[in-house]
């Protein structure tokens, strides 16, 4: 890992992008938060090694000490940030709280007799804006009734020494109520969609042609369709919490035998939640490629989602081209070899060429790189548009989790791994809260969440109808596939 020292200045740049809450007036000035105003802390012999002024490992208690502000000291906000994120691979957020919260008590206990208010009046703010960043960037961790309790108790101290901090206090936390309410309202709005959404649709073509929706049906202009696949793909983004990165990973601390820091206790599944768009995404084209009945139906069909797909890679829309692509790609639309034939799929070609996954994708990773360039100088929020490919942005940081250890030989914490797994995901921080800026269209985007799509054997038989089977494998498949869907009917 020797290229650590430019991916901490990377992050560095891109944490300083990320919007931040007004801080307060007597602290910060009116460009946000001033990385540069307080000393930083050089501390190669408390229990952390640098080189090179960047902080390669320590012991936990000793980050954690590099964690809390003093009088004389904040710390920076690229390692507040890297530290919240790693340190749930070794400890319960509300166990760090409670920890932060004691140093600050005892900071507090061992100032000069009867100069409390000094210190708070020091002090205040600057545990105010740590708990200001661990409020807004992991919300989730406060669904915890102890990481309230926490907050809430040393808020409560810093509270007590001036009328201004109780007014910070109060704001910090009718954010943070606002914040986890809107959260729980989104979870309620998914199981909605969910439960109005019949994931797998048994019986097929029992309506009429005629009087059976499709998606072009729906929305005729593909430009407008990736318009709108964006903003599901932003707002299911923009729920996802980085430490969510981190959980879906954590196995058990080496120094610690009887516990797993989350395997008990998962606050959120957006993540998991965003992956199953994906997979949606992919039945639904491939639903309707397959549903039609007529040959230059299907045509169409695929030629719509070609050019989809198309302006999602023009947009910056990664995901959904992948989707669409994973779903033209599977094997009961592969197979219409008829139907392919009427395409023309030279436009199919480019972009399959554009996401082709040898050379560990080399084409996308190029291609979002450009994205991200464009993003970095865009004038607007159409320009700022990246939406990577998912499943291998957690790909990416599986393996850089993988690849490296947690711990060093010596006990220490190898925070260079950190660096570099903070670098990641918060250059997902930074995509995710671009505001989509197209038009929504409720009557697309209720078809594009809600409708049935076809399960695997569903998509065979249809497919199978729409193209007779050209083998005995495929021939004995449609035979059983016949026979279940028959036996189905009859139950209903």
């Amino acid at each position: 890992m020797t290229e650590q020292p430019t991916a901490l200045v990377h992050l560095r740049f891109l944490l300083e992008r990320m919007p931040q809450t007004p801080p307060f007036a007597a602290m910060f000035d009116s460009s946000g938060y001033n990385r540069n105003l307080y000393q930083s802390k050089e501390d190669n012999c408390g229990g952390l090694y640098y080189h090179d002024n960047n902080l390669l490992s320590g012991s936990l208690e000793a980050l954690i000490q590099h964690l809390v502000p003093n009088v004389d000291y904040y710390p920076d906000r690229t390692y507040i940030f890297t530290f919240l994120l790693s340190s749930r691979l070794f400890m319960h957020p509300y166990e760090l709280m409670a920890k932060v919260c004691h140093l600050c008590i005892e900071q507090q206990r061992l100032s000069e007799p009867g100069l409390d208010k000094n210190w708070i009046r020091k002090i205040a703010p600057k545990i105010l804006q740590l708990l200001t960043e661990w409020t807004e960037t992991f919300p989730y961790d406060f669904r915890d009734e102890r990481m309230m309790r926490n907050l809430k108790e040393l808020a409560q101290r810093i509270a007590s020494g001036d009328e201004m901090y109780r007014k910070n206090v109060q704001q910090l936390l009718q954010n943070l109520i606002r914040k986890l309410a809107t959260v729980s309202q989104y979870e309620e709005v998914l199981a909605k969609i969910s439960a109005t959404s019949t994931d797998r649709l048994t019986v097929l073509k029992t309506k009429p042609q005629s009087i059976q929706r499709d998606i072009i049906t729906v929305c005729n202009d593909p430009y407008t369709l990736a318009q709108q696949l964006t903003h599901i793909e932003l707002e299911r983004l923009n729920y996802i919490g980085p430490e969510e990165f981190v959980q879906a990973f954590v196995q058990k601390d080496p120094l610690d035998n009887d516990k797993s820091c989350y395997g008990d206790r998962k606050k959120t599944r957006n993540l998991e939640a965003y992956v199953e768009w994906f997979n949606r995404l992919s039945y639904l084209v491939a639903t309707e490629i397959c549903m039609p009945v007529k040959k230059k139906h299907r045509a169409r069909v695929i030629e719509y989602f070609i050019d989809v797909a198309r302006e999602c890679f023009n947009i910056g829309n990664f995901n959904s081209l992948m989707a669409i692509i994973s779903g033209m790609n599977m094997s009961p639309v592969s197979r219409l070899k008829k139907t392919w034939a009427k395409v023309k799929t030279a436009k199919f070609d480019i972009l399959e060429h554009q996401m082709d996954p040898s050379s560990n994708f080399y084409n996308y990773r190029t291609a979002l790189r450009g994205a991200a360039q464009r993003s970095l100088t865009a004038h607007s929020n159409r320009e700022k548009i990246v939406i990577p490919f998912f499943s291998l942005l957690i790909k990416d940081i599986y393996f850089l989790n993988e690849g490296c250890a947690n711990r060093l030989p010596n006990g220490h914490v190898n925070f260079e791994k950190f660096w570099e797994l903070a670098k990641q995901v918060s250059e997902f921080m930074t995509w995710k809260q671009v505001e989509c800026p197209f038009e929504r269209d409720r009557k697309i985007l209720q078809y594009l969440l809600t409708v049935p799509v076809f399960s695997d054997d569903a998509l065979y038989l249809a497919s199978y109808e729409s193209e007779s089977p050209e083998n005995h494998i495929e021939k004995d498949r449609w035979k059983t596939l016949r026979f279940v869907s028959k036996v189905i009917r009859i139950n209903k």
